[in-house]
Parts: structure tokens; C-alpha cells; sequence
């Protein structure tokens, strides 16, 4: 299997393939419209606007598993999120990430990376005390919380996988280097 084997429902719940993104530079993320993380959503459009006609490709993946945090329809959570941080890259339909109900694409990339990437000692303390607020962090692997973000290359190999304390921003030299 390959992340090209998946297929996902994009927010008017149309079922569209990982296929479809082949040959580009991917970042997946579970997102949130509540979370101290949200304004995340103004780096990664930096980044879309920046990288996206060279091949980058933003898969954000609305999730309510983590403090509820992303409550409201599908459409309420894109509208909030074009009204607020102008994004224009690719939203899926509300997903679970971990769990009996976890999407298959997530079940994929979560064994592709099992662990986040996490710079300086204040994220590795902020994300020690976001892992026990963490209701459905159960196993190796599990995603922790919102703004959990997973960098794919060309070829489809998950290269790495960010922490949500991990700013979209600092992604960008590895990027570069994809593209």
C-alpha cells in the first residue's frame, strides 16, 4: 500500500483520492477552529501561497477529538477558516485521527512516523503536558492533539511528522529542499 492507495471525502463529502495529489510536496493536518493552535492556519496559507505553484499541497483534515475543539459543520468550520485566515488549500470532511474511528489515511501515515519532531525543551515540556490532557492518545503513534503535521515528498513517503507546537513556518526549509 501507498498513500496513493486512500481515498477521503472532501468537505461536501465527495470522495476524492490521494491519487489526485501525486507528484506533489503534501503537508496532512488535523486541524481545529478552538485550539491555541488555530492561528497555525496563517503560516500554512503563507506556505500555500508561497511553495503551492511549485508543487505544495495542504490536505487539512478538520478533527474534534481533541478538547472538542472543532465543533460545528463542515461548512461552518471553512467558512470560519476563509473568513479568518483567508485559506484557500484543499478542506476535507471532519475526521477522527485516532480510535475505532480513525481514518484510514491517518491509520497509514501514523505507522509511516510513529513520533513527533519536537524543537527546544519548552515544546518538549508543553507537548509532555498536551499528551496527558489527551483523552484519545492510547498507543505509540497516536496523534497527540490539533496542528499535528505530516511533510510527504513527491514519490509519496511520509518524511516527517510535527508536533503541533512545531510552527507550519519552520517547515519551510524542508520544503524548499522537496520542491
Amino acid at each position: 500500500m501507498s498513500i496513493y492507495d486512500y481515498k477521503v471525502k472532501n468537505r461536501k463529502g465527495e470522495e476524492v483520492s490521494i491519487s489526485d495529489y501525486k507528484g506533489k510536496v503534501l503537508i496532512i493536518v488535523n486541524t481545529a477552529t478552538g485550539c491555541g493552535f488555530t492561528p497555525q492556519y496563517e503560516g500554512l496559507e503563507k506556505l500555500y501561497k508561497e511553495y503551492h505553484d511549485k508543487g505544495l499541497e495542504i490536505l487539512d483534515f478538520p478533527c474534534n477529538q481533541f478538547g472538542s475543539q472543532a465543533p460545528g459543520s463542515d461548512d461552518e468550520i471553512h467558512e470560519f477558516c476563509t473568513l479568518k485566515y483567508n485559506t484557500s488549500f484543499d478542506q476535507f470532511s471532519k475526521i477522527d485521527v485516532n480510535g475505532e474511528s480513525e481514518s484510514e489515511l491517518y491509520k497509514y501515515i501514523k505507522d509511516e512516523i510513529h513520533d513527533d519532531e519536537i524543537e527546544g525543551m519548552k515544546n518538549k515540556m508543553a507537548m509532555a503536558a498536551i499528551e496527558k490532557m489527551s483523552s484519545t492518545y492510547k498507543k505509540e503513534g497516536d496523534i497527540k492533539w490539533n496542528f499535528t503535521k505530516f511533510l510527504v515528498d513527491r514519490e509519496g513517503k511520509i518524511i516527517a511528522r510535527y508536533s503541533p507546537t512545531f510552527k507550519p513556518e519552520d517547515m519551510e526549509k524542508k520544503i524548499k529542499e522537496l520542491i
